[in-house]
């Protein structure tokens, strides 16, 4: 019973801090992560209209909505940062990601509700691992795999891109390219995660910081490490929740919050540019 739960939860943990890696890496921005900047919660939306339109509850049925929400979100700011003449300091991109994250967490809310999908719907918005089966692992399995393996076959043009737009311009880089595969990595990553745990948030903001401050902004070791970190810290991170009010089960997503807000906070204060 443990064990799927387990994988589920290293499986989960990889692809939200590798998605959260694309994401800084393909909007230079340090605050970009799935949960803050609109994606899980484009997830969540889709989530909500599949619960309300849709008879059939499979996880597959679940899980391309999902795709589909994270596709939504993903599109409207990246869109929103890819249009722009100037580069979007990375407060208004997070401000921007806020408001759709908001609003789409309302219209959640306002179908679940009027449709009377609520309590369905509550699980995804609590996240959380409790009944994860081997079901779900092999939901989960191709999506992450090809995900991480798509980031990978960036990961050396995102250490460029790193470096400034006009020096891989200037390397004969292909940003747009890069972008695009980089947003199919994140859309099949966060998606296979939303869809089976919910919106377990900050894991993609906090690991990549930790890892590139312990090993520096080269993306081929930045995203492999990544990966670990983040199964590592999601396995701890549900084990923790189950331990602190037993019987019971703590949402796992408040203690990755404990750990994410005042990381935020901090990386929201500070002077320095993005390495």
């Amino acid at each position: 019973m443990r064990i799927p739960r387990a994988l589920a939860a290293a499986l989960i943990g990889a692809a939200l801090a590798v998605a959260g890696t694309i994401m800084q890496g393909i909007t230079r921005n340090p605050l970009a992560d799935p949960s803050i900047i609109g994606i899980t919660h484009g997830a969540g939306l889709a989530i909500a209209i599949s619960l309300a339109f849709v008879s059939s509850g499979s996880y597959w049925i679940l899980l391309i909505w999902s795709f589909a929400g994270s596709a939504a979100g993903a599109m409207l700011v990246l869109s929103f940062s890819m249009i722009s003449k100037e580069r979007i300091s990375p407060v208004t991109l997070t401000l921007a990601g806020a408001a759709l994250s908001t609003l789409f967490s309302a219209l959640s809310t306002g179908i679940a509700l009027y449709f009377q999908v609520a309590q369905d719907l509550s699980f995804w918005f609590a996240g959380g691992l409790s009944g994860t089966k081997w079901q779900h692992v092999f939901i989960l399995l191709p999506a992450v795999i090809i995900g991480i393996l798509l980031s990978l076959w960036i990961s050396r043009s995102l250490t460029i891109l790193a470096l400034g737009e006009e020096v891989a311009a200037g390397l004969g880089q292909s940003q747009q390219k890069v972008r695009w595969i980089g947003l199919i990595a994140v859309i099949l990553l966060s998606g296979a995660a939303v869809s089976i745990a919910g919106a377990i948030g900050f894991i993609g903001l906090v690991v990549p910081h930790i890892v590139r401050m312990l090993i520096g902004s080269d993306y081929r070791w930045l995203i492999p490490l990544s990966a670990i970190a983040g199964a590592l810290l999601l396995v701890l991170a549900d084990i923790g929740a189950r331990m602190i009010n037993p019987p019971f089960e703590t949402p796992v997503s408040a203690v990755t919050a404990l750990i994410g807000v005042p990381f935020f906070l901090y990386l929201s204060r500070r002077k320095r540019g993005y390495m």
